[in-house]
This record gives C-alpha cells, sequence and structure tokens, in this order.
C-alpha cells in the first residue's frame, strides 16, 4: 500500500525543483500540489509523450466504477496484468513518479508515521501506469511485497525505481515486466510526524 507521499521543494532537491520548474512553465497556472502528496491530488509523473520522456501532470487514482466511490490508488504488480482496468496500462502506459519519499504507519500498537526513501539519493522515484479517464490524465501506484526494510511496518511497499532505470521502466515492455518480479532496494526510514495512540 502507499497511501501518501512527499513532493519537497527544498533547494537541494535539484531533479525535483527542475521538473516542478518545467511543469510550471509549460502550464502556468497549474493545481500541481507540492508537500504531501494525497489520493486525488495533482502531481508530476514522468512518462512517454508524443516520443518524447518528460514530466506530466496527472491526478492520483483511477476512478472506480459503477455505483462505487472513491479511487483507486494502488495495482498490484503481481496481478495487474490479470485485471482489463490495469492491463493495457501496464504493457502501453507505464510511467515515474517522482517524490522525496512515501509514507507508512505502523499497523500495530501506537500508529507511528515513517518517511521512506532511497538510502543515498533525495529523489525516490515510484514505478506507476496512467490512463486517461473523461479527457483527464490519471496515474496509480504500483505495489509489491514490502522487503525487509519496510516488512516491520507495512507488507506491501511501492515498486521502487532507479534513476538510472526510469527510462527503461517507461520505454520497455520487457525490462518493466521483468523488473515487478525484482526483490526491491533496501529503504531507510525516518520519523514523520506525530505518533497517534
Amino acid at each position: 500500500m502507499c497511501g501518501r507521499y512527499s513532493l519537497y521543494t527544498e533547494e537541494q532537491d535539484k531533479e525535483i525543483m527542475r521538473i516542478i520548474k518545467s511543469l510550471d512553465e509549460r502550464y502556468p497556472g497549474n493545481e500541481m500540489k507540492k508537500g504531501e502528496i494525497y489520493p486525488t491530488n495533482t502531481a508530476p509523473v514522468i512518462c512517454r509523450m508524443d516520443g518524447e520522456i518528460r514530466p506530466e501532470l496527472s491526478t492520483w487514482g483511477f476512478p472506480r466504477f459503477g455505483a462505487a466511490k472513491g479511487v483507486i490508488i494502488n495495482a498490484r504488480s503481481e496481478s495487474a496484468e490479470e485485471r482489463p482496468m490495469f492491463r493495457k496500462s501496464l504493457h502501453g502506459r507505464r510511467c515515474a513518479v517522482p517524490s522525496t519519499g512515501f509514507f507508512e504507519w505502523t499497523q500495530q500498537g501506537e500508529k507511528i508515521k515513517y518517511r521512506f526513501n532511497l538510502p543515498d539519493s533525495r529523489v525516490l522515484y515510484m514505478a506507476g501506469i496512467y490512463n486517461e479517464f473523461k479527457d483527464e490524465n490519471r496515474f496509480v501506484i504500483l505495489t509489491t511485497g514490502a522487503n525487509h526494510s519496510i516488512a516491520d511496518v507495512h507488507n506491501r511497499m511501492p515498486v521502487i525505481l532507479t534513476e538510472r532505470n526510469v527510462e527503461d521502466w517507461i520505454t520497455s515492455e520487457d525490462f518493466a515486466l521483468a523488473y515487478i518480479q525484482t526483490v526491491m532496494p533496501a529503504l531507510r526510514r525516518e520519523l514523520a510526524g506525530q505518533t497517534v495512540k
């Protein structure tokens, strides 16, 4: 599960600043959210559009069909290919979701909020897929079983991309389908906010 993530814009986050500046220049007055990102917020994704890999704005969450309310924000990577809602996107509309970490809460006892990130990077890319619904670009984050660095907090984690494999994830179906079967890199954690009794 990944229910919230961060997109902080501190000066030292040069890659994040470059992405945000590019989108602000192309879409003046946009509704891009920064800071803590929640489902249904508009946020940057990196994807291939018109043959070019570039940042685009997208809304987090696929709409639910029928009478169900809310949005679907995650797709299990193990079964995405079997689900009609995700299959075509997994094969042809993959994106990378830039962040400065994602949040999880402990499931037992008092709820403690942690932010997870890669040990040697200020930027964390999560693997996503996107689609268009009523002329609106929307994305979900792919998840996988938690590795040892997060399993004591939650049993799921996002599929993590390093900066060097973002382009392969977006452009190569063979790479993407193989990558979601691999063990994710170890993450570092830090306390994020107050504990809840």
